[in-house]
Formats: structure tokens, C-alpha cells, sequence
């Protein structure tokens, strides 16, 4: 997602698997970009990852953490941009109501959905 709050990229998941499981997919060609995640993107090795490429990362740490890291609260408060995002993406009944079966046809919904938004 960008600044304003535009999709950038959609990798879509099983709805029983965790987040994390696609991270290191969706890090793939970032590089010094501040990286806003929720605490299910608390992870030593997708930290490390992001550390490596030189991004600055905004994840609160997860309670059950032995040594907490360090975020940046007041960046944090942007992460409201996301969940505006999720609001604009389930304006369209087809999504929210997952009318699409088939994870192909979804996705390619969804990629229509995010130009929609980005042509707003």
C-alpha cells in the first residue's frame, strides 16, 4: 500500500493460513520503504529480512515476546489507512460476500477492485 492508501500489491491466501506464511513474498522487491504491519507480522526472521533491505519496520510486538522491540508509535497511528482500505475493498457486495469460488477468479476481482480505488 502507498501513502494514500492504495493497494500496491494483492497476494491472496486460504482463509485457515496465517499471514506470515506469505511475508517473505510480499517483501520481495522492497528495499529503504517503512514497512507498517500488524503484530501478526511479528517475526525474528521477516524482521531480519527487512532489516537486511534496509527498511524501517513499525510492528508492535506480540505479548507473549521475551524481548520486546522498539516501534515507533506515532507511525503506527497511520496504520488506519489499512483498515480503510479493507472498508473500500468491501464496498463491492461481490467481495464481501465472496460470491467467487474459485481463488482465481477473486483475485483477479480484487486486482479490478484496487484499480478501481486507485482511479478514484
Amino acid at each position: 500500500m502507498d501513502v494514500l492508501g492504495n493497494p500496491r500489491r494483492l497476494i491472496l491466501i486460504p482463509g485457515q493460513r496465517h499471514d506470515i506464511t506469505k511475508a517473505k513474498e510480499l517483501a520481495e522487491n522492497i528495499s529503504n520503504i517503512i514497512v507498517l504491519t500488524d503484530k501478526g507480522y511479528d517475526s525474528n526472521t521477516f524482521v531480519e529480512i527487512l532489516e537486511s533491505k534496509k527498511c524501517t519496520i513499525v510492528i508492535p510486538p506480540r505479548v507473549n515476546r521475551k524481548t520486546l522491540r522498539d516501534y515507533d508509535k506515532h507511525i503506527y497511528k497511520e496504520r488506519h489507512l489499512i483498515e480503510c482500505l479493507f472498508s473500500k475493498i468491501k464496498y463491492f457486495r461481490r467481495i464481501f460476500s465472496r460470491f467467487d469460488k474459485v481463488a482465481q477468479t477473486l483475485l483477479s476481482f480484487l486486482s479490478f477492485v484496487g484499480a478501481l480505488i486507485w482511479l478514484r
